[in-house]
Parts: structure tokens; C-alpha cells; sequence
């Protein structure tokens, strides 16, 4: 039986904040692996460590302990400066606030990447991403000039311009409506079907993660099970038998 690669794997990460009494164990122990061109969504309740994974799955942070393999490489034990390499062609992160330069266009936003790198982008590539996120007639309007949901879009298609291993999406849809996040939501499918990406998600909204094909459970800084093929009904479900569990 064929099984499909991984992006993205975590083994025994753990992640410690603080001394003393003011130590905080926000992860501990989680063992994880994210399929390659899958969508796949982390939720928790409020707490339970869905930031703090996704942060040191996409290299922003250092783990206390623990590997994590991503594009085949163990990114764990690399110092700054090669994780900064590596993390700028093998990573794309969406952030909930956007993170557009607001001086720079649409197109200029989406290029910055490549711009660091110092390549030039493939034509093809470059016309698909822009397509697929419905972004042509906007490529020359600065964020102020734009709604919500294209600014979420620019921010996607600056993360799928380098063709990363994995994209890591933390709350994209927290500071947009409900129309606008549904929107957001469908082209984040639309990343990996037909752009083939693989796309990690935080999110604490049921509904966004029915969008997904995998709900990553979490609880107390562990991994505390999955939901496969999730609709908001059976997220919901798992969510408070989770709660129960934490407030037992």
C-alpha cells in the first residue's frame, strides 16, 4: 500500500517558557506528522499549545527539546543563519494580522521572497499562484487599496510564490468576516489541489476546520488524537469532550 510522503515531522518536541515558578510547559512530548500536499488543521482549547507547535514545526522558534524534520531535513540542528536560509525557500508562514509591507504593491508583497533569495520567478508558476487567488487585477494596489480578503490572498500567494514544503497559516481567517474567511478558507483548498501545496493550519473556528482533510487535536501540550475528513459537527464534539477531559 502506498503511503504519501511527509512534509513535516515532529518528534518529542517540547517547548518550556520561563523558570521557577513561572515555568509554563507549553508543549510536551508531541510526536506528529503532517502529509505532503494534504490540508491539515492543529486545534485546541485556548492553552493547550496549537501556536507553540506551529511555530517550531515552521522553524520560528527553537524547541526545548525534540526534532523537527521538514523537506528532509532536520531544521532542529541548524544555527540562525542556515535556518534562515533554509526557511526562506522550504517555508511559507500566513499570519493573522497579514504582515504586508505597506508601502509595496500587491505584486511587489508577493515577490518579496523571491526578492531575498535573489531569483527571479518562474513565469508559470508565478501566473498560477496569481490566478488561483483570483489576485490579477489587484497586483498594483498597496494593502491600504484593498479589502480584508485580498490582503489574506496577497499574504497566501507571497507564501506559495517559493513552492515550500509546507504552508503554516495561524489563524487566517481571525481578522476577517465571515464571508471574507470562507473565501480565504476555499482558496487555501485550492492551494492544495490544484497547486499541490501542503498547508498546515491553527484555527479555533469548527467551521474553518472543516475546511480541512485532518484535524490535529491538542491538550495540554499533547497530542491528544485526530479527526479525519472533520465536519464542523464532529469538531465540535471532540472539542468538548477535550474540554471536559482538561477540566476533569
Amino acid at each position: 500500500m502506498e503511503t504519501n510522503p511527509i512534509a513535516v515531522a515532529a518528534r518529542g518536541l517540547t517547548k518550556v517558557y520561563g523558570k521557577g515558578e513561572a515555568t509554563v510547559l507549553a508543549l510536551q512530548g508531541a510526536d506528529v506528522d503532517f502529509g505532503a500536499g494534504h490540508f491539515t488543521a492543529i486545534m485546541g482549547p485556548s492553552g493547550s499549545g496549537k501556536s507553540t507547535l506551529l511555530n517550531l514545526l515552521a522553524g520560528l522558534d527553537a524547541p526545548t527539546a525534540g526534532t523537527v524534520q521538514l523537506g528532509g531535513q532536520e531544521i532542529t540542528k541548524m544555527n540562525d543563519r542556515g535556518l534562515t536560509l533554509y526557511r526562506r525557500g522550504h517555508v511559507g508562514f500566513v499570519f493573522q494580522a497579514f504582515n504586508l509591507l505597506p508601502m509595496f504593491t500587491a505584486e511587489q508583497n508577493i515577490r518579496l521572497p523571491l526578492d531575498l533569495a535573489g531569483v527571479k520567478p518562474d513565469l508559470d508558476w508565478w501566473n498560477t499562484v496569481v490566478d488561483t487567488l483570483a489576485l490579477r487585477d489587484r497586483l498594483s494596489h498597496l494593502p491600504s487599496e484593498m479589502s480584508g480578503g485580498q490582503q489574506q490572498r496577497t499574504a497566501l500567494a507571497r507564501a506559495a510564490i517559493t513552492r515550500p514544503d509546507v504552508i503554516f497559516a495561524d489563524e487566517p481567517t481571525g481578522n476577517l468576516d465571515t464571508r471574507t474567511g470562507l473565501e480565504v478558507l476555499s482558496f487555501l483548498r485550492r492551494c492544495v489541489r490544484e497547486l499541490k501545496q501542503t498547508v498546515v493550519m491553527v484555527t479555533h473556528d469548527p467551521a474553518a476546520a472543516a475546511y480541512s482533510e485532518r484535524v490535529v487535536l491538542l491538550a495540554d501540550g499533547r497530542v491528544a488524537g485526530e479527526i479525519l475528513q472533520p465536519t464542523r459537527e464532529s469538531v465540535l464534539s471532540a472539542l468538548d469532550d477535550l474540554t471536559t477531559v482538561t477540566a476533569a
